[in-house]
């Protein structure tokens, strides 16, 4: 897998965590990434592109992160779209809550590029040669 060719949804609330993870992810060599602000605006875009990630945060309002993934998985297209969960918050059951609701892995903030880098290889089966 290219990871130049990768397009990556950042979905989060916080408008300077969407730059710090989009910068972070060019450094790694992403040249595709939207973002969007909350799981509505995410779930347009989904129904729009095809992403080879989603990193969703969990704590956002009008829809959680928790409630977009369910939505994602119960929807035929994105189904298989792999989610990295991002939450300040990393308890047993919610971990278990996203597992369960489809969550290809978490991380929790803050984090490093080298966590990050180290996530997105796990799930996307591209080893550690980035």
């Amino acid at each position: 897998m290219n990871i130049a060719k990768l397009r990556i949804l950042v979905v989060d609330d916080f408008s300077t965590m969407r730059k710090i993870i989009k910068s972070m992810l060019r450094k790694i060599g992403v040249k595709s990434i939207d973002d969007a602000e909350d799981g509505k605006i995410a779930l347009n875009l989904i129904n729009i592109h095809t992403y080879d990630l989603i990193i969703l945060d969990w704590n956002m309002p009008n829809m959680s992160g928790i409630d977009l993934l369910k939505s994602i998985k119960k929807d035929q297209k994105p189904k298989y779209t792999p989610v990295l969960m991002v939450t300040s918050e990393a308890t047993e059951p919610q971990i278990i809550t996203a597992v369960q609701a489809g969550a290809s892995n978490y991380i929790v903030k803050p984090f490093t590029e080298a966590t990050l880098t180290k996530k997105l290889c796990a799930i996307l089966n591209i080893g550690n040669n980035i």
